[in-house]
């Protein structure tokens, strides 16, 4: 079974990868996730007292996850077991818990299990793991990428805390890499790496708090940077070439799936054009299906603009209708404007909350039957049993309309369509008002 963590303190050497070598051993030495492991924070106390929960560590690559749990491992009497759910499956497992027994019955010393990537596992796999937490065998850590809520399974997260860890802020990300830079004996101190500002600038952006990929392209800057007397010099040309191309924080089937959509629509509800946009390139340049996002800008056009602008309805379906017609990458133009159409049009949510108002009465009321005088008459028969009978037809009365009841009656009281006074509803709001007087003034005569 592979081993997470390799105990060989000759392994700190230079043949192993920077981020590797650079490492925290401690927490004062560990950078980032105050909340998590700051002065007063629970998780430190527990460390500190040797009273660990099980865990799972949730969030992006790069955000030292791996790296905590390797602290805990130094800091826990505790028996430590690590191994990933990448190249592990049943047999590990049942190995681990089997040792685990052992450790319990023979020297009555508990065993904090790590494994990584947990989410790899399926729910039988994680199941395995639910009675030897619940009598104590193990204490369970797993780390994540992917929200747990959705891809470990709800015992699991029941009887464990979920930790959620943050990408590194840009002044947490300058710390780890000026160490890297200065430190003699793990890091590039040796080599007498000069890094421009614009350089260490624009490798914080792009590494977007993945310290993983932060210090593995400065090494790579580093190791590929001319020597002169004074050492070498790390310009921002270096670190470009390094990165080659910002790594896009996607997974089409996950969280980030989720949350950009989620920003793409909030941002076109909330009238920013540039917002909207932005997301949009994020999700066509990470390979989204633009046949996806085309259907959410439908329902957006209806649901969160509706008859403030009618067109904005035809325009997102044009938009959708495009994406079958010409594919990528062309259809990115026509997504792009209708985005920033719906982000510019006036907003109505009028005829979403009408729908649902409806929809609400539908089923908790009582059957509504149909009035006589809306009843169809199109078959022979119909006069006689009272269909069609009373039914004044609209277009024989000014303005082209009737005094005659529309709902059956369970329904009269309700208001479902409320139109706003944006855009072109306001019209709208002002005809059926309008009308509403028009047929209150033909009852008095």
């Amino acid at each position: 079974m592979p081993d997470l963590f390799d105990q060989n303190p000759s392994a700190e050497t230079a043949d192993r990868p920077l981020a590797a070598r650079m490492r925290p051993r401690t927490l004062d030495e560990f950078v980032g996730q105050q909340h998590i492991v700051g002065p007063d924070s629970l998780l430190r106390r527990a460390i500190a007292e040797g009273k660990l929960p099980s865990m799972i560590f949730y969030g992006p690559p790069g955000c030292g996850k791996t790296t905590l749990a390797h602290i805990i491992e130094r800091s826990t009497d505790a028996e430590f077991e690590a191994f990933s759910a990448v190249t592990s499956g049943v047999a590990d497992i049942r190995l681990v818990i089997a040792r685990a027994k052992d450790r319990r019955k023979l020297y009555n010393r508990r065993t904090v299990l790590f494994v990584d990537e947990i989410h790899r596992f399926n729910k039988a796999q994680q199941d395995a793991f639910l009675p030897h937490i619940e009598d104590g065998t193990i204490v369970l850590i797993g780390a994540t990428t992917e929200n747990p809520y959705f891809e470990v399974n709800s015992p699991l997260i029941s009887r464990s805390r979920v930790f959620q860890f943050q990408p590194l802020a840009p002044e947490e990300m300058s710390e780890l890499l000026g160490r890297a830079v200065g430190d003699a004996e793990r890091g590039l101190g040796t080599l007498g790496v000069v890094l421009e500002p614009d350089a260490l600038e624009h490798l914080v952006d792009v590494a977007g708090g993945d310290a993983r990929t932060a210090l593995n392209a400065l090494e790579t800057a580093a190791l590929s940077a001319a020597e002169h007397e004074a050492g070498r010099t790390v310009t921002r040309a270096l670190i470009e070439e390094a990165l080659q191309q910002r790594a896009l924080d996607y997974d089409r089937a996950g969280d980030t799936h989720h949350d950009t959509i989620s920003a793409f629509i909030k941002s076109m509800r909330g009238s920013d054009p540039d917002a909207a946009v932005y997301w949009l390139a994020k999700m066509i340049a990470a390979g989204e299906d633009p046949r996806f996002i085309a259907r959410r800008i439908v329902i957006q056009a209806a649901e969160d603009v509706g008859n403030a602008d009618p067109m904005a309805l035809v325009v997102a379906t044009a938009a959708a209708h495009a994406v079958e017609y010409v594919g990528l990458p062309e259809a990115q133009i026509p997504l792009a404007q209708a985005a920033i159409y719906l982000a510019c049009a006036p907003k109505s949510n009028a005829s979403y909350l009408a729908i649902n108002r409806a929809l609400e009465d539908v089923k908790k009321r009582a059957p509504a039957r149909v009035p006589p005088h809306l009843k169809s008459t199109g078959y022979r028969g119909a006069e006689a049993l009272g269909s069609g009978v009373g039914y004044i037809y609209p277009h024989d009365h000014p303005e082209h309309i009737a005094a005659q009841e529309y709902l059956p009656p369970g329904a009269k009281s309700r208001d479902y369509y409320v139109p706003g006074d944006n855009g072109y509803e306001k019209k709208i709001k002002e005809r059926l008002a309008r009308w509403a007087e028009e047929l209150k003034q033909r009852e008095k005569r």
